[in-house]
């Protein structure tokens, strides 16, 4: 009788274990994302190559100044040009809205793509807080990287960011000035400045495949919902 009451008391001590193992992926579980808004879920990249250009963006945090400042301005463009071309990291277009920023990069890899923009970020930070006077964090959460793989991703990717003010409602005759646009050589009306601080592109599609589509007027405005069926975008 003991011995069918021990036998009794394993077999009961085993299905516990097996019905309340510890281990394995739980509802909930995982570091949650940073700041008042989730910005970017943490999933795996598209992998990035010499090749493929790509598309980043990264959100401020709530509450500070307005970057479309004429001062802010000013100290963007020498952060950018200095954190422009470090780690094999090349940032080739940019434009700056009131509380994120755009990118078009290159990189040879997402190593590459993380220590360049890991450093530029730092640069931006830095540089704003102490022409705000303050201290602490700048950035958000982790910027956005979308690979660009074909001309017509690379194409609505230039418009997205050189012309996204228009996306926001801003009125812009022309070139917006808190943006590469001035010094951009693909305008259909327009001839760039040539005191360009930031480097040239390398990759094809960056040089020559996104021409497919034809050089950028002025007055194009990026596409309303940019991201999804081979359009190029970010989530904003």
């Amino acid at each position: 009788m003991q011995s069918q009451s021990h036998m009794q008391s394993q077999s009961q001590s085993v299905r516990q274990i097996y019905l309340f193992r510890r281990g394995g992926k739980r509802a909930g579980a995982g570091r949650k994302p940073k700041g008042d808004r989730a910005l970017v879920p943490h999933e795996t990249r598209a992998r990035v190559t010499r090749r493929t250009p790509v598309l980043v963006t990264t959100r401020l945090l709530a509450g500070l100044p307005n970057l479309r400042r004429e001062s802010t301005l000013v100290l963007l463009r020498k952060t950018f040009a200095a954190g422009a071309d470090r780690f094999d990291f090349r940032l080739i277009e940019y434009s700056i809205q009131s509380n994120h920023l755009h990118f078009v990069a290159e990189a040879p890899d997402e190593t590459a793509l993380a220590r360049g923009m890991k450093g530029l970020l730092v640069r931006v930070a830095k540089g704003l807080n102490r022409a705000w006077e303050r201290t602490g964090r700048v950035v958000s959460d982790r910027y956005h990287a979308r690979v660009l793989e074909t001309p017509r991703e690379v194409r609505n990717a230039l418009v997205y960011v050189l012309q996204n003010a228009r996306k926001h409602g801003a009125r812009i005759l022309g070139i917006d000035p808190h943006s590469s646009g001035p010094w951009f050589g693909g305008w259909r009306d327009r001839t760039p400045r040539r005191d360009r601080a930031l480097p040239e592109a390398i990759s094809w599609l960056l040089l020559f495949g996104w021409l497919k589509g034809g050089r950028i007027a002025t007055s194009e405005a990026p596409r309303p919902a940019p991201g999804a069926g081979g359009r190029a975008g970010c989530r904003v």
